[in-house]
């Protein structure tokens, strides 16, 4: 019997093209993100973002791509991808692609329908754990899980912020970077004092940046958390917390002018 073999057979679906599309999708942006590879740079950034054996981010590899071009590689694509094709970017060993992947991800929530933005929250969480540096999770949360967050409840924050996983508990206290925005203090203070015995530098940075942002919009509370707090905080999250701070406030936190006796 004569087979036709440029015929379709009855396998090859409306399924099976889509996933031919979604992996040419996949490669094409591969291809883009090699055409800007740089060997000598990836080495930079293996060493920036702590890769060596015991290390934050040890395993993790490069290709030596700065981020504007990671942003314009996005742009490009995002508006054609769905989940299951931002979840095969988001599974790579290569940084530079899961960073790619998360900014198609802020894209496509922050044009979604509410429905949508449900669901990428939900993708989000069960994502987490290849969000598996600090870049990754501040380019993210504050976009994704704060906004999501901001008039419902809360509680997962806290669970975070208790997490063995120094990326979930990273991830609880900058997303309250969307709070803060939205004159919303008071999650951002309790969680630091939450982290405030963090043993991380990765954590006592962030809580200091977080502090600082509310201190930009609300001295006052900044300048009340201090005076309580200073003695017990971590040197890291003291600095970053005053950086705004005039030279006669900061000397004051630094060199311990306020007694706790006094509160």
């Amino acid at each position: 019997q004569f087979i036709d073999c440029f015929t379709k057979p009855d396998w090859f679906s409306k399924r099976t093209k889509n996933n031919i599309y979604m992996n040419s999708m996949i490669l094409k942006i591969k291809e883009d993100i090699l055409k800007e590879a740089d060997s000598k740079q990836a080495e930079n950034l293996k060493r920036f973002f702590k890769t060596a054996p015991g290390e934050y981010g040890y395993g993790d590899k490069f290709h030596g791509i700065k981020v504007p071009v990671l942003r314009k590689i996005a742009n490009n694509y995002y508006k054609q991808m769905d989940l299951k094709e931002i979840k095969k970017l988001l599974d790579s060993e290569f940084h530079e692609e899961r960073f790619v992947s998360l900014v198609i991800l802020i894209k496509k929530y922050e044009q979604g329908t509410e429905s949508i933005k449900t669901e990428i929250f939900n993708f989000y969480i069960e994502n987490i754990n290849r969000i598996n540096n600090w870049d990754l999770v501040d380019v993210s949360c504050p976009n994704i899980i704060g906004d999501y967050l901001l008039n419902k409840d809360k509680s997962i924050l806290y669970e975070f912020s208790s997490s063995d996983n120094l990326w979930k508990r990273r991830i609880s206290i900058i997303s309250t970077f969307c709070f803060i925005r939205n004159n919303i203090f008071n999650h951002t203070i309790d969680l630091c004092k939450i982290l405030i015995n963090d043993k991380s530098d990765l954590i006592h940075k962030a809580c200091g940046w977080m502090l600082r942002e509310s201190g930009k919009r609300n001295l006052p509370l900044l300048l009340k958390f201090l005076d309580k707090n200073h003695e017990d905080m971590p040197r890291t999250m003291l600095r970053y917390s005053i950086e705004k701070l005039d030279d006669v406030q900061r000397k004051k936190y630094l060199y311990g002018f306020i007694s706790k006796k006094d509160f």
